[in-house]
């Protein structure tokens, strides 16, 4: 476990409210949210599941995994989910100097275009790692995208996370609004294999829906 916390700290949100952390409201409503795909088997497995609990949700794209499995993308479209920019090569914005960074942001986005003509332009976006700096932030802002970061991280990434405390990281910290992170990934899988199923069961069954973030 790292020291990144399950639930994003009130202070965050508030040093920076020009991103999107969590979507208020009075309603029965969760955003899912999955970074990283497309990945052949694991996104299909994803939307498999969420069609089974009529379930929608925001899919964060690398621009070169749509260009290596266009169909799955056109499957993420077709079913009525959102998509996402999530870097051409998912890089780490510490570490990437801004011109950089944004031509990478910028790649992404002509390949999230190519496939997808009907999108709005520059829409949004979600950091690899949460890691950008608000120089970076304040470009992209400036460019008409919106930064989606998240209200919970499920932690089904991390191989010390059991896939046991991955569903409950969720079920415990999430409520009317919450933007919550899974992956499509290899990396995540057994965790989130395992725990998206029964995220959807237990908010369903406590009457919540599940939506874009558009």
């Amino acid at each position: 476990m790292t020291f990144t916390p399950i639930k994003t700290p009130l202070v965050a949100k508030k040093l920076f409210p020009n991103y999107v952390w969590d979507l208020p409201t009075t309603e029965k409503v969760i955003y899912l949210t999955f970074d990283d795909g497309p990945t052949p088997d694991i996104t299909n497995w994803t939307l498999d599941i969420l069609n089974q609990y009529n379930a929608k949700a925001t899919f964060f794209c690398i621009g070169k995994n749509i260009e290596k499995h266009p169909e799955i993308f056109q499957k993420i479209l077709s079913e009525g989910h959102s998509v996402g920019n999530h870097t051409q090569n998912h890089i780490k914005g510490w570490k990437t100097k801004r011109k950089d960074y944004l031509n990478n942001i910028e790649l992404c986005e002509s390949v999230l275009q190519a496939h997808n003509p009907k999108a709005n332009l520059n829409t949004l976006f979600r950091a690899p790692y949460g890691q950008i700096t608000p120089k970076q932030g304040k470009d992209l802002i400036d460019l008409g995208y919106k930064i989606i970061m998240w209200d919970v991280l499920s932690f089904d990434w991390d191989k010390t996370v059991t896939k046991e405390t991955c569903f409950n990281n969720v079920i415990s910290k999430a409520k009317q609004g919450s933007i919550i992170v899974f992956h499509d990934s290899v990396k995540a899988s057994q965790n989130m294999q395992y725990a998206l199923p029964k995220v959807l069961e237990y908010f369903s069954e406590k009457g919540f829906r599940f939506n874009t973030i558009s």
